[in-house]
C-alpha cells in the first residue's frame, strides 16, 4: 500500500488530502468508516466538487480509502503481507502500513508443562513453561492475537520478564539465537474467545500462523498468531529449481 506524500497544504486540494490522511493514519477514522460524501466535503471546504473528487481519487490510489459506486468512500482495511519463511516483527509490520502500533498483554502464567504444552513445544519430558496471551493493535483495531509458550528450561531468564510493555517475540530474538524454525499455516473460523479478542464476529474467517523455534536442537517457543483473514496475507518468492 502506498502512502500519501506529506506536503504543505498550500491549496484546498492539498488541505483536504492532508486532513483526511491524518484522520485515517492516526486511527481517528477506523477501517470501514464512511468518508463524508463529496457534496458534504464541498460545503465543508467551500470548494468545487472537482477539487474534492481529485483528493478522494488520490487517497484511493494510495490505498487509504475505497470508493464504492452509489455508496460513497470508506476507509480501507489495510492488508499486511508477511514472508512465509521470515520471523518478522509485528510492530514493524504495522508501522509499515502507516498505522500506530500498540501491544497489550492479556495473560501471563508460569506453570508445569501440560501434555498439550509438551506436544506443542515437542518437549521430551515435563518442565516449566511460560504461557503468554497478548494482542497487537494497528490503530484502534486488533491486528492479531498472539498465544505463546516459552520453555523455561531453554530460556530460564524469561521467567522474570513481565512482558507487559514489550512483546515476547523481539525479546526472544534478542536473547536466544535460534537455529531452526518451523511454520504451519492454516485457515480457521474464529471461535468465541478468539473473536472477542480480535473484535470480530464468531465464525469470521481467520488466518493462523503457528511457529516453533529451536536453539541447538532445544525447543524454545511455540507461538500461534491469529489474524482476521481480510487484513493479512502471506508471500513467498521462489526461484526455478536447478534440476529443471
Amino acid at each position: 500500500m502506498e502512502t500519501v506524500k506529506e506536503q504543505e497544504p498550500t491549496s484546498l486540494h492539498q488541505r483536504i488530502l492532508a486532513d483526511i490522511s491524518e484522520r485515517i493514519l492516526s486511527g481517528e477514522w477506523a477501517p470501514g468508516h464512511r468518508i463524508p460524501f463529496e457534496h458534504e466535503l464541498t460545503e465543508e471546504y467551500g470548494c468545487s466538487r472537482m477539487t474534492v473528487n481529485k483528493a478522494l481519487s488520490e487517497l484511493a490510489k494510495a490505498g487509504l480509502i475505497e470508493r464504492r459506486r452509489r455508496s460513497g468512500s470508506f476507509v480501507r482495511r489495510p492488508q499486511s503481507q508477511a514472508a512465509v519463511l521470515e520471523i518478522h516483527d509485528i510492530k514493524a509490520e504495522v508501522q509499515a502500513l502507516g498505522l500506530p502500533y500498540r501491544y497489550e498483554l492479556l495473560s501471563r502464567h508460569k506453570r508445569k508443562s501440560t501434555a498439550v504444552d509438551r506436544d506443542l513445544l515437542e518437549l521430551s519430558e515435563p518442565g516449566p513453561v511460560l504461557a503468554l496471551r497478548s494482542r497487537h493493535f494497528a490503530g484502534q483495531r486488533p491486528f492479531c492475537l498472539e498465544e505463546r509458550l516459552i520453555s523455561l528450561v531453554a530460556v530460564p531468564e524469561a521467567a522474570s520478564e513481565p512482558f507487559d510493555i514489550d512483546a515476547p517475540g523481539p525479546w526472544l530474538i534478542g536473547h536466544v539465537p535460534w537455529s531452526a524454525a518451523e511454520h504451519r499455516i492454516r485457515a480457521t473460523a474464529a471461535e468465541h474467545e478468539v473473536a472477542e479478542a480480535l473484535g470480530i464476529e464468531p465464525g469470521t474467517p481467520c488466518l493462523v500462523v503457528e511457529r516453533r523455534t529451536w536453539s541447538a536442537e532445544h525447543p524454545v517457543t511455540h507461538v500461534r498468531f491469529t489474524y482476521p483473514a481480510d487484513s493479512h496475507s502471506l508471500v513467498a518468492r521462489f526461484t526455478p529449481s536447478q534440476g529443471r
